[in-house]
């Protein structure tokens, strides 16, 4: 075992409870123990397991966690966008204080212009045999409004993203960058006035320097708009630069949330460590120690006893392969789960006792 980890493990007798009162009664979005399973060649695959979280009106939370963490089925769960077949969704969602589990085909299709979602690859979610101006005002059309008010609010969509229907007019998908496009597929989904929308890895596929003018428009647009987004990213360089408080997802569960702060300054969970150690920094002499023990398979139809992060973990101890840790408060704000988790800084990292 780790010398580092020799200590009393954390107590987290309380922790639900804590936690509990985390979670606010006026937020816009309140997700509250969210599974998603689904049945593959007989077995089945856990994508999400109890997750809990809120988002209030003008916040932006990230998700970010490796490739299969589940942060792409929350955001898909959460617009009822999963496939039904073979899928079983459990836990409460609730926007703007209704079940959206509850509500018929019609309901749902009646606040869908409220929750709209950004996909990580804009070209493939559009139709390619239509015009762009027509792409951008889908929804409107849906809905039924008049052409005459339906063009004026794609004008502003388009105006709010650096566009225009000069910019557009005639043209197709294809005819535009990978920038464009997504700037467009931003505009679709502002065009029918949401409230929240969920990014779904939005700048993944983009050059660094288009990512920063996506990153940048998202912001002014939030405020703008005073929107609530909900950013999913593997990469936590880009959700710093984003978000108001911060969600890290491993095998289908939330292993620490709290400020971008606290997250990114005094990382408590190993696995959030191991993250923000991978984000390359242009510093020389900075050596970077590794803190994750070599990967050891985990099945996510037969997850781990106990911890579900503890065969990569070097802090592990008998404990963890026993009990599970839930989402306990840490010194400085954050929910971690974990039962050793750290207290120093991150590496490099300058906090503010310090500056």
């Amino acid at each position: 075992m780790n010398d580092e980890a020799s200590g009393q493990a954390v107590d987290t007798g309380a922790a639900t409870h804590a936690f509990d009162a985390f979670l606010r009664d006026d937020a816009l979005l309140k997700v509250r123990d969210l599974s998603v399973r689904y049945r593959r060649g007989g077995k089945i695959f856990v994508a999400v397991d109890g997750v809990s979280f809120d988002v209030a009106p003008g916040e932006t939370l990230g998700l970010v966690g490796e490739s299969g963490s589940g942060k792409t089925t929350i955001g898909r769960a959460l617009l009822k966008l999963l496939p039904k077949a073979d899928t079983r969704v459990d836990g409460h969602v609730e926007y703007d204080g209704l079940n959206v589990a509850d509500l018929s085909a019609s309901d749902l299709r009646a606040i869908r212009s409220k929750l709209q979602m950004i996909f990580q690859d804009p070209i493939s979610s559009f139709n390619p045999r239509r015009k762009v101006q027509d792409i951008v005002g889908e929804g409107l059309e849906i809905q039924g409004i008049r052409k005459a008010e339906r063009l004026e609010r794609v004008d502003r969509a388009l105006n709010d993203v650096g566009m225009s229907r000069t910019m557009v007019e005639g043209r197709r998908p294809h005819q535009f960058s990978g920038g464009q496009c997504q700037r467009i597929a931003i505009a679709r989904a502002l065009a029918v006035g949401p409230e929240l929308i969920v990014c779904d890895e939005p700048v993944a596929s983009l050059d660094v320097s288009v990512q920063a003018h996506v990153i940048n428009l998202l912001q002014d647009i939030r405020q703008k708009r005073n929107l609530a987004l909900i950013f999913i990213s593997h990469d936590l360089a880009v959700v710093r630069n984003v978000s108001d408080r911060v969600a890290v997802l491993y095998m289908g569960r939330i292993v620490e949330i709290g400020t971008g702060d606290a997250i990114y300054q005094r990382p408590a969970h190993p696995y959030t460590r191991m993250l923000l150690e991978a984000v390359p920094v242009p510093d020389a002499s900075r050596k970077i120690l590794p803190s994750v023990a070599p990967t050891q398979a985990s099945s996510r139809s037969a997850p781990p006893s106990g911890c579900r992060f503890r065969l990569r973990c070097p802090r592990a101890q008998a404990i963890c392969g026993v009990q599970e840790p839930k989402l306990a408060s840490m010194p400085y704000g954050q929910f971690a789960a974990c039962h050793f988790p750290h207290d120093e800084p991150a590496p490099g990292m300058k906090t503010v006792e310090q500056a």
